[in-house]
């Protein structure tokens, strides 16, 4: 198995464990997905008395909204996942992805409520955010420690390429409700089916949860206080000894986090609303995305593992930097279907890419005790202050400006920003996950290719 935790094999087999660790992050992406393909009928229905322009800008606004539950989610479940495990964590997590769900799709609209509706809509997209907040600190931390010593970068890429999966997921299931149903059914009742499968698809992933093998529970320690101060307690450790490497991880992380959602949730409706191009076109830009991050994703992760993850991470972007301007003024110049997906494609390509090293990066940082929470408060911070609102400062900045190289800039800026802290993390390829010191830990064998396997 390669499981650097028990002696004990796990009564699932590594295929079976990555499906299991990878379904909720696979729901949370479907769900913020199908959200970010129905925000112009989302803002019609629950703000109707607004302008276009408004309606779109508040519903992108509360598409944001629940990122600001990232970090809290973040802060408690990570330390939730320190001290009582990382399977626990991520039961609880599909729990609130669900009643996330369902509350949209059962949502009374304005006619039938007033403004409690919108209310309801903000709320359960709270809920979503808080939950998205500590799944993926538990469950790439779980994967990580799965895997053996020179596959962890493969193993991670399974949650990047889950990402994929939900994407896709979301963007074939809103395409086909909206190319079926007539616009009035859309409108009446259409909207919610997406959500309505989202429900079904947790208790799957629920299930399958409760067959994992445990990687961590920490020992009840007493705190100063006398009490466990659990969330506390794994917190203050992380801002006392760990400050550092929260504030480069974080950095490191904006990037690929930002970039992601510029190119998978903003570009569907800057095809639509600047380049003209049919709603269709801009969700199958979506399905390209996540085609590119399922199929990407475990290369990248092979790769990282034999080359080490700061050099995958650089030349992606170095790459990324070289096409980002190229391929806007390209698309600007005769917007059509097929240079949109060829653009998505191709910025996919260059964020994909550098995820899993990235991801197994930021996890490797951390120690055991603090792993979770360490990710999760990383995680949920950068896409809470950063990623999740690009679709409404882009939205903003494209109106207000009419420069519609605006995304260009965007992911320019923030790339250039966060690839400035590289030369001050620690590259830990091939060394034991939990040695005591980087330093202490035997040497990769340089050249070995990773295994990668699924047994």
């Amino acid at each position: 198995m390669g499981t650097q935790t028990s002696g004990v094999a796990p009564p699932l087999s590594k295929r079976k464990a990555v499906t299991a660790i990878t379904v909720g992050n696979a729901l949370e992406f479907y769900d913020f997905t199908v959200y970010g393909f129905m925000t112009s009928i989302i803002g019609r229905i629950f703000f109707p008395s607004l302008s276009p322009y408004a309606q779109l800008l508040l519903a992108v606004a509360s598409f944001g909204v629940g990122f600001l539950a990232r970090p809290l989610g973040g802060v408690v479940i990570g330390a939730y996942a320190d001290r009582h495990g990382r399977k626990k964590a991520m039961g609880l997590t599909i729990g609130l992805m669900a009643l996330g769900c369902a509350m949209i799709a059962a949502a009374p609209t304005p006619a039938q409520i007033g403004l409690a509706a919108p209310a309801i809509i903000v709320l359960a997209r709270l809920i979503q955010g808080f939950s998205a907040g500590g799944e993926v600190g538990a469950s790439t931390a779980m994967l990580v420690e799965y895997a053996g010593r020179n596959e962890r970068a493969f193993m991670a890429s399974w949650q990047v390429a889950s990402q994929g999966m939900g994407v896709m997921f979301g963007a074939l299931v809103s395409s086909t409700v909206i190319s079926v149903l007539a616009p009035a059914d859309l409108e009446s009742w259409g909207w919610r089916l997406p959500f309505v499968l989202g429900i079904l698809i947790a208790p799957v992933g629920m299930y399958i949860r409760t067959r994992l093998h445990e990687t961590h529970v920490d020992a009840p320690k007493p705190s100063v206080s006398g009490g466990t101060g659990e969330t506390g307690g794994k917190i203050g450790l992380l801002l006392r000894h760990h400050w550092k490497q929260l504030i480069q991880a974080s950095l490191l992380f904006l990037s690929c986090t930002v970039g992601i959602y510029v190119v998978a949730f903003y570009m569907p409706t800057y095809a639509a609303r600047e380049l003209g191009l049919p709603v269709q076109v801009g969700i199958w830009a979506g399905v390209v995305f996540g085609i590119v991050n399922l199929l990407v994703a475990p290369l990248s992760g092979l790769l990282a593992d034999w080359l080490r993850r700061k050099p995958v991470i650089f030349w992606s972007r170095v790459v990324l930097l070289l096409l980002v301007f190229p391929c806007f003024h390209w698309l600007l110049a005769a917007p059509s279907p097929g240079r949109l997906y060829v653009v998505v494609g191709l910025l996919s390509v260059c964020l994909t890419s550098q995820f899993p090293a990235l991801l197994v990066m930021l996890t490797e940082i951390f120690p055991k005790h603090v792993r979770a929470s360490g990710l999760s408060t990383v995680y949920s911070v950068v896409v809470a202050v950063f990623s999740g609102f690009s679709p409404f400062v882009l939205t903003w900045l494209v109106h207000e400006t009419g420069d519609k190289l605006a995304p260009a800039w965007y992911l320019v800026a923030v790339t250039v920003v966060s690839t400035l802290v590289m030369p001050w993390l620690v590259d830990r390829t091939g060394e034991d996950l939990d040695a005591e010191s980087p330093r202490e830990a035997p040497p990769r064998v340089r050249g070995a290719m990773p295994v990668g396997s699924f047994k």
